[in-house]
């Protein structure tokens, strides 16, 4: 996926270079750069509101464990649960393990392999 991006944007630059020359090779870079701003500005939004509230918290866990899909990244299941996960598993051990619970005791497991959504599963 990551090298698919690379040619995706080394082949953007190639053509706005060969279609107008330096400036379109720099219309092409400040696209590439409002991107990544844009993209990282989302991330450090969520990733704020997330900290704010308590670790491994959760309004629903049902509802948060109707919502996940295989190979969700983990930010975009931070999102999702608009809080941090608590680690379940052993620090730089793959799978990382992380789990939700909400108010009434309901918690949501979930296994990463490699940052993707691997498994998960609700437990009474």
């Amino acid at each position: 996926m990551r090298g698919g991006v690379a040619v995706v944007v080394l082949g953007g630059g190639f053509l706005a270079y060969r279609a107008y020359g330096w400036p379109g090779l720099a219309l092409a870079a400040g696209a590439l750069v409002m991107w990544v701003l844009l993209h990282m500005s989302r991330m450090l939004l969520m990733l704020r509101r997330a900290a704010n509230r308590p670790v491994g918290l959760v309004e629903s866990a049902v509802m948060f464990h109707a919502s996940l899909h295989r190979a969700m990244t983990l930010l975009q299941v931070l999102a999702i649960s608009r809080s941090l996960g608590q680690r379940v598993s052993v620090e730089d051990e793959q799978p990382e393990i992380y789990q939700w619970r909400d108010v009434a005791g309901t918690v949501v497991r979930c296994t990463f392999k490699q940052g993707k959504l691997r498994a998960w599963k609700l437990l009474r």
